[in-house]
């Protein structure tokens, strides 16, 4: 998730996501328009003896809320370093945190597979947001000086964040109960049957959320809906296809330059055309003998004109700055690769710079049915779909 870096601490870099500058004041307007009625809340909960008329004069609930919104989004971070350092005890590295929409976001390099390290790292969360509740009612019992204000802003950031810390631990997938779930599951089961299952029951609770929202009109609970849904679908994915792929190098998947078919720069679009329609492929490498200088999609050969195909030819359409991925790569790499350049294909090169085969999502979805089926890499070796295209992937 990208943001604009604000800070740093521990070593992790703090941003803030776009979203940020939209939800901090909105939550602001929300708490300073219902001052009256929150005091009141809170002295039925916790008998503070807040003046609900003093704090709700003049400018003072739009203060009061943009205070309340600020410390909300304090304790979000805390929330998150709860989880990093942790984390970080454990030799996790963490990219950044960054506070957006519905909150905080800890990103990691890589997920923990323990359910032990897990487990410690999920509730490290809702731990310090606890404790930063208490923190905050302890300043309501010993510091706040009889000012209305105070007692208003720190009664208000204490019952908050222990109410985020109980909703945080719903086992709703991937929030921090729903990894909380994933990591017991994962005691007496494989890591990814357990993200399953745990995905699975994140996305019932997801449809819940999306429901009450809907029927009390809270925008915000069906955009976290919205989100837990999608991301315990995506995680799912993500981590079935690391368990698939385990072992498995691009070698074991990719068409090799035996069985590869190229075209060369003086090829007109034409017949690229021709070729791509005989042969059913959508890419090329580009050789110049035996030298990779280029690759040459559908959509390239597309940018010309149908009347201008025979004058052009794929040195003046190809893409020269071709990404390119090592034959000892695994292969899940190779596919995060195509996915973070937005390529369907990707040539394959080897420590001597020469082009070794090619490997495309068709072969990655291939080698991921028939693993899924039982196969091994020595079956997969050597096969290639028919379309190059974009996959399931």
């Amino acid at each position: 998730m990208r943001g604009i870096k604000v800070g740093s601490a521990f070593g992790i870099p703090i941003r803030l996501n776009w979203t940020f500058l939209i939800v901090l004041p909105l939550f602001a307007y929300l708490i300073g328009g219902q001052v009256s009625t929150i005091a009141e809340v809170m002295n039925e909960v916790g008998g503070l003896g807040i003046d609900a008329t003093a704090v709700a004069t003049g400018a003072t609930p739009w203060i009061l809320g943009l205070s309340a919104a600020l410390g909300l989004f304090v304790g979000v971070l805390l929330h998150e370093f709860g989880h990093s350092l942790v984390a970080m005890r454990y030799g996790y590295e963490i990219e950044s945190i960054t506070l957006w929409l519905l909150g905080g976001l800890a990103s990691f390099k890589d997920f923990p597979e323990d359910w032990k390290h897990e487990f410690w790292i999920a509730i490290a969360g809702p731990v310090v947001s606890v404790a930063v509740g208490v923190a905050c009612y302890g300043v309501v019992l010993v510091g706040a000086g009889g000012s209305d204000a105070v007692l208003f802003v720190f009664g208000y950031l204490a019952l908050l964040n222990v109410v985020l810390a109980g909703f945080n631990m719903l086992p709703a997938f991937p929030m921090d109960g729903g990894r909380v779930l994933r990591a017991l599951l994962a005691r007496n089961q494989p890591h990814a049957q357990a993200t399953q299952r745990a995905a699975a029951v994140g996305k019932v609770f997801a449809f819940l959320m999306g429901i009450v929202g809907l029927f009390t009109f809270q925008l915000l609970l069906i955009v976290l809906a919205f989100f837990v849904y999608i991301a315990a679908s995506g995680e799912a994915q993500q981590t079935t296809l690391k368990a698939t792929f385990e072992g498995v190098t691009v070698t074991d998947v990719m068409t090799p330059r035996a069985d590869l078919h190229t075209v060369t720069e003086d090829t007109s679009v034409a017949d690229l055309m021709s070729r791509m329609f005989e042969e059913r492929h959508t890419g090329y490498p580009v050789l110049d003998g035996d030298e990779l200088v280029g690759m040459v999609t559908l959509e390239d050969a597309r940018s010309v004109r149908e009347v201008e195909r025979d004058a052009y030819r794929v040195d003046d359409v190809m893409a020269t700055d071709v990404v390119a991925v090592g034959p000892a790569a695994d292969a899940l790499s190779a596919l995060q690769t195509m996915q973070e350049h937005g390529v369907g294909r990707l040539p394959v090169i080897d420590a001597d710079g020469e082009l070794v085969g090619l490997i495309s999502r068709s072969d990655l979805m291939t080698a991921f049915n028939i693993i899924q089926t039982g196969g091994t890499p020595g079956v997969i070796s050597g096969r290639r779909g028919v379309d190059e295209g974009p996959g399931v992937f």
